[in-house]
């Protein structure tokens, strides 16, 4: 018979054959949903996922370790259906390091604020096939992919791949980042 530690070995190294993803993917899928109990986890893997019991088990453990708390938000937002999206986050990031070196790129749980002296910028993955580039541009009329958003940003462009990324959407972030001056 093989030893409890042995026995652990296995379970952890069949975590993505048994489950469909790998253990990182997990932690970064359950930070982002913020469970406080062992029991919501094992709740949410078995009914939603359906995740067996012992692999639930030994995900929510892993789950509740204190290092799994430092998981990397942006990773957590762009986990399962939203993975294709990351390459659109990671355009909208770029080019926000290209403005200036005073942006600061603040990760939060479910998006990503763009700030300068204030928020000029906001990147969410709002659903599984779109990310919201929320733009602080007050004042300015809305017209064709620029619409009327919110309170904390005044427009949005709804980005379906890197390419939407285009030198108009940029412009008007140029332009939001200099007005955050």
């Amino acid at each position: 018979m093989a030893k409890p530690e042995q026995q652990l070995a296995t379970m952890m190294a069949n975590i993505p054959e048994k489950t469909g993803r790998r253990l990182e993917e997990w932690l970064a899928l359950l930070k982002a949903k913020d469970f406080a109990k062992h029991g919501e986890i094992m709740a949410f893997l078995k009914g939603e996922h359906g995740v067996t019991h012992g692999f639930a088990n030994l995900i929510a453990a892993e789950s509740k370790k204190s290092g799994a708390d430092n998981a990397d938000p942006v990773a957590a937002q762009y986990v399962g259906a939203k993975a294709g999206l990351k390459p659109i986050h990671d355009a909208v990031v770029e080019f926000a390091k290209s403005l200036g070196s005073d942006v600061d790129i603040a990760p939060k749980k479910t998006s990503v604020s763009l700030r300068r002296k204030k928020q000029f910028a906001l990147i969410t993955p709002a659903t599984k096939s779109r990310v919201d580039l929320g733009l602080a541009l007050k004042g300015v009329e809305a017209s064709g992919q620029l619409e009327t958003y919110n309170a904390m940003c005044s427009h949005r462009v709804r980005l379906e791949a890197p390419g939407d990324f285009d030198s108009e959407v940029q412009g008007w972030m140029r332009e939001a980042y200099d007005r955050a001056g």
